[in-house]
């Protein structure tokens, strides 16, 4: 990870969500541009970075955010884990988006029909063990969303996964933004926005659920 090139002439929160949020109506509307994807853009590239967003998702295969977002080389700083949950060293990588890449803007991005979410809501009622110590873990991470997404069901009403899921995108930002005093303070002096959104497999639509900070 090199130091800063100068690429995105200092956006602000508001710019850089606005380019994403375009590139992904591209996408949506089969009419992507797909920038920054030949070598004269790796060349640019090969002496330094300056990312218009991090992106911290899932790790599903079908959330390919260069192609979501219809971006090229450089234009985002990802993290992805199962389920896209907030660990220590996602919080480092971070971090390190924003102090050193200067990042104007970090999208949690999760899913429908996430298979990590899925599997929370059957630890709830199933009597196998998790396939490890590891996953064990990351399930365990994404658990007080479906209690809390349970809590919500009217008498005889079924747990809904996409009501789970955006809970847990929701969690995904608090646990960013109250963990992370480096992130907090850089939102709260107007560096930076965190916006959580989902994405939907189907229409390939990404929607804003929540937002902390200014646009």
């Amino acid at each position: 990870m090199n130091a800063p090139a100068p690429t995105t002439d200092h956006l602000t929160p508001g710019e850089a969500w606005a380019r994403m949020t375009a590139g992904n109506e591209r996408f949506v509307s089969n009419s992507p541009e797909h920038p920054h994807q030949d070598s004269d853009r790796r060349s640019l590239l090969a002496g330094g970075q300056e990312p218009v967003a991090a992106l911290f998702g899932c790790a599903d295969s079908r959330l390919a955010a260069e192609i979501i977002f219809d971006v090229g080389l450089g234009d985002l700083f990802v993290v992805r884990n199962a389920g896209q949950v907030v660990g220590d060293t996602v919080i480092a990588s971070l971090e390190y988006a924003v102090s050193v890449l200067h990042v104007p803007l970090i999208v949690v991005l999760g899913h429908d029909s996430c298979g990590a979410v899925a599997t929370a809501i059957e630890s709830l009622t199933s009597t196998a063990p998790p396939g490890s110590r590891f996953l064990g873990d990351l399930v365990e991470m994404i658990v007080p969303s479906v209690r809390r997404a349970t809590i919500d069901l009217e008498p005889g009403e079924t747990l809904d996964p996409r009501s789970v899921g955006k809970l847990h995108i929701e969690a995904s930002v608090e646990s960013l933004v109250g963990r992370s005093a480096l992130v907090a303070t850089a939102i709260a002096e107007g560096r930076l926005a965190v916006v959580g959104a989902n994405y939907d497999l189907g229409a390939g639509r990404v929607d804003t659920s929540v937002v902390v900070g200014r646009l």
